[in-house]
């Protein structure tokens, strides 16, 4: 397995207005610094402590994402640094965000995670509870909300994870209405999805396994 031509050959079948986010989650140092290396400079995780040392550890030119469900009480570790968060789930959390960003002098990037999957395990607002709730989390000062995040029910149905997909899209353009030009990203598609979800108007993929390869690598 040749992590480089992986990272090429996703890169290269990407239209030039999607973002590669690289899911490091679980994978060494050595082999993000490789894939660094190859061009690489943003990088997605999931867990606030493991990217905290990576941060430490890797380049500073690096956009690091926080993809994963993010507790309020982990925020803090993360403010200084973080570039975007993917998965702002509830006001709460957004409150917490936008009160770590100004004791850090920042306005940090966030997505609004939109539950489209049909799993009860999958994070998320409900779309009309979202709508109502949109305008007291825009009013936020330190935090900016640059578009929505979702994620596609795990099934080999494509038409259910494009009927997602499309749904996710339509709110993404309804709400890009009447917010203001930050509103841009659409975060939706996975290593086993991603090419349906950039068809379906993603501009933002998080690609791990499709990269690294399936094999958890921390043993080694």
């Amino acid at each position: 397995m040749d992590i480089k031509e992986n990272l090429k050959n996703i890169k290269d079948s990407l239209p030039q207005d999607v973002t590669l986010v690289a899911v490091s989650k679980t994978k060494p140092i050595a082999l993000l610094q490789e894939v660094y290396d190859a061009g690489q400079r943003v990088f997605g995780e999931n867990k606030v402590q493991e990217m905290s040392k990576k941060y430490e550890e890797m380049p500073k030119d690096i956009a690091w994402h926080m993809i994963g469900h993010l507790q309020r009480n982990k925020v803090k570790y993360i403010a200084p640094y973080v570039s975007l968060i993917h998965a702002v789930a509830n006001l709460k959390l957004a409150q917490e965000i936008d009160k770590q960003a100004k004791k850090n002098d920042r306005i940090i990037d966030c997505l609004l995670q939109v539950k489209i999957a049909q799993e009860e395990t999958k994070f998320g607002w409900d779309k009309n509870e979202l709508a109502k709730m949109l305008p007291e989390i825009l009013a936020l000062k330190n935090i900016k909300i640059i578009g929505l995040m979702g994620m596609a029910s795990f099934t080999a149905d494509e038409a259910q994870v494009k009927n997602e997909f499309q749904t996710l899209k339509k709110l993404f353009d309804n709400f890009k209405t009447y917010t203001d030009a930050n509103f841009t990203v659409l975060s939706m598609g996975m290593s086993g999805d991603y090419p349906l979800a950039i068809a379906c108007g993603s501009t933002m993929v998080r690609v791990g396994s499709a990269i690294f390869g399936q094999r958890n690598y921390q043993n080694q």
